[in-house]
C-alpha cells in the first residue's frame, strides 16, 4: 500500500486528510512527535514516500521549510487560505501541485498519483508493486498484480469483477496509476445510490438552449478528458443512460443534456460490479452491445477468503490505522482474534473487516484484542462443497437472499448490515429489491382491554 507522508499542525485538517487518502487507499504517515517543527521532519528517513502532503500557512507559521527537508520528494502544498501569488511562487520552488483546502477527493488522489507516475518515470526509489494500493501477497494477489502490469499501460476498457467489498475502487487506481494517462485525473462514480435521472447529468453535463451560459455545467465525462473515468456497480445504470454510454465509446464523443453540440472525448473507462451482467441482459436490464464495448479485458478480484493469510496483513494495516486515528498505539491482536480472522470466511470481505475491527479498537479495554470484539463466528470454517459438474454457482444475490433469511430472527438490521459489509440503507434497498421483507417484531407486551 502506497504510504504518504502528511505535513500538517492543524489536528481537524490533518484528519480531513487521513480520511481522504484512506478512503482513496493510501496509507498515511505523520512526523513522530506532540509538536510539529522542522526538527521532528529532519529525524524522519523520507525517501521512502512517494510525495509530501504539506499546509501551506502550517509549514510557513513553524518555519518548516519542506522542500529543503524533503529534497527530491514532490510537495503537494494544501492552502488553508488559497493565493495566486502563493501559488506561483510554491511552483517556483518546486511545488508539484497548490490546492486549497478543503481538498476535493479525486483532485487530491490524482495529483498523488501523478507524482508516483512522475517518480516512476524518473527512476525513483519506488518497487513496482509499492505503487499498487492494495496489502497482500498470496498467490490471487500475485496474479492480480501481474495482470495489472499487463493491462494498464494500454487503453482498452477494462470490467472488474468481485464481490461487494473486496477493493475495485483500489483495482481502478492501480491501473490508471500504470497507464500513459497517469498524470491526467481519474474520476469515479458509484451508479447504484444515484438516481437514472441526476446520473445522466453528472455523466453527460447540462446545457439547456434557453439558459444563461453561466448555468451550463461540465459532466464527469469531460471532467476526466485525457484520462481515466471509474464507474462502479455498471449494473445498475438504467437502459437510457446505457444507450448515451455507448455512443461516447463507440465515437469518442457526446452531447450534453439539453444541447445540440457535439464535443470530442478521450476518456479510458473502467467499470466494475458484483452483479451477473449475462443475467441481466437475459432479462432485457443490461445492453449486450454496451457489455461486449466494456468487457474487452475483464479482471477478477479475488474474495478475502480465498486470499489466506492476507486477512492477517490486512489486519495489521487496518489496526495500525485505527491506533493512529483513536490513539491507542499499544493495542494488538490477541492469537485467538488471530486465528478466528483467519477462520471466519468474510462474506462482507474487506470492509466487513474494517468494520469488525474498528469496533474492537473502539471497545477494547486492554492491550490484547480477544475475538469476542471481532464480532464474528470464530468457530473454524468449513469449505463449501463443490457443485455438481455443470450447475450453476449460487449468484451474489442469492447469497444475499439466503444470509438474510438464515440470520434475521437472530440479527438486528445493523448486525445484519455489519456482516454483509454493508449500510443498512443498503440493506433495506436490497431488502425492497429483491423482494424480502422484514419480519414484523412482536408486541412489547399484552393489548389492554379497554376499561
Amino acid at each position: 500500500m502506497t504510504q504518504v507522508l502528511i505535513v500538517e499542525p492543524d489536528a481537524a485538517a490533518r484528519a480531513q486528510l487521513r480520511s481522504i487518502l484512506e478512503s482513496n487507499g493510501f496509507s498515511v504517515a505523520e512526523p513522530a512527535g506532540a509538536a510539529l517543527d522542522a526538527r521532528s521532519l529532519e529525524s524522519m528517513d523520507v525517501s521512502g514516500y512517494p510525495c509530501v502532503v504539506a499546509s501551506a500557512e502550517g509549514c510557513r507559521d513553524r518555519g518548516i521549510d519542506v522542500f529543503a527537508l524533503c529534497p527530491g520528494i514532490p510537495v503537494i502544498l494544501i492552502a488553508h487560505r488559497p493565493d495566486v501569488r502563493a501559488a506561483v511562487s510554491a511552483m517556483k520552488r518546486g511545488a508539484a501541485d497548490y490546492l486549497p483546502l478543503p481538498a476535493e477527493p479525486d483532485e487530491l488522489a490524482a495529483a498523488i498519483e501523478r507524482c508516483i507516475a512522475e517518480r516512476r518515470r524518473l527512476g525513483g526509489d519506488l518497487a513496482d508493486r509499492q505503487d499498487f494500493p492494495m496489502v497482500g501477497d498470496s498467490a490471487p494477489m500475485q496474479a492480480l498484480y501481474e495482470r495489472i502490469r499487463k493491462i494498464g499501460p494500454t487503453d482498452s476498457t477494462v470490467l472488474i469483477r468481485g464481490e461487494s467489498g473486496t477493493g475495485k475502487e483500489l483495482v481502478a487506481r492501480a491501473l490508471h496509476a500504470c497507464s500513459r494517462r497517469a498524470n491526467a485525473p481519474m474520476i469515479s462514480l458509484n451508479c447504484a445510490p444515484t438516481p437514472p435521472r441526476i446520473i445522466e447529468t453528472e455523466l453527460f453535463g447540462y446545457s439547456p438552449a434557453d439558459a444563461r451560459p453561466d448555468t451550463a455545467r461540465r459532466g464527469l465525462l469531460e471532467a476526466a478528458d485525457g484520462g481515466t473515468l471509474f464507474l462502479d456497480e455498471i449494473g445498475e445504470l438504467g437502459l437510457e443512460a446505457q444507450a448515451r454510454l455507448l455512443r461516447v465509446l463507440q465515437a469518442g464523443e457526446l452531447r450534453r443534456f439539453g444541447s445540440t453540440e457535439t464535443l470530442p472525448v478521450d476518456v479510458r473507462l473502467i467499470t466494475a460490479t458484483h452483479r451477473d451482467l449475462d443475467k441481466l441482459i437475459t432479462n432485457g436490464q443490461f445492453r449486450e452491445d454496451l457489455y461486449y464495448r466494456l468487457n474487452v479485458v475483464a479482471i477478477e478480484v479475488p474474495p478475502l477468503r480465498e486470499r489466506g493469510e492476507d486477512v492477517l496483513k490486512l489486519a495489521e494495516a487496518i489496526l495500525e490505522r485505527a491506533r493512529s486515528k483513536l490513539g491507542k498505539q499499544s493495542l494488538h491482536f490477541s492469537e485467538p482474534a488471530r486465528q478466528a480472522m483467519l477462520d471466519y470466511r468474510w462474506p462482507g470481505n474487506v470492509r466487513e473487516l474494517e468494520n469488525a475491527i474498528e469496533r474492537a479498537v473502539i471497545l477494547c479495554d486492554g492491550d490484547g484484542i480477544p475475538p469476542d470484539l471481532l464480532a464474528i463466528d470464530a468457530g473454524p470454517a468449513r469449505p463449501p462443497e463443490p457443485p455438481p459438474p455443470g450447475a450453476e454457482q449460487t449468484s451474489l444475490e442469492d447469497y444475499f437472499v439466503s444470509f438474510v433469511l438464515a440470520h434475521q430472527d437472530s440479527l438486528t438490521e445493523t448486525e445484519l448490515a455489519e456482516k454483509l459489509g454493508i449500510s443498512r440503507k443498503s440493506l433495506w434497498e436490497r431488502r425492497q429489491r429483491l423482494n424480502i421483507p422484514r419480519k414484523r417484531t412482536r408486541q412489547r407486551g399484552p393489548r389492554r382491554d379497554a376499561q
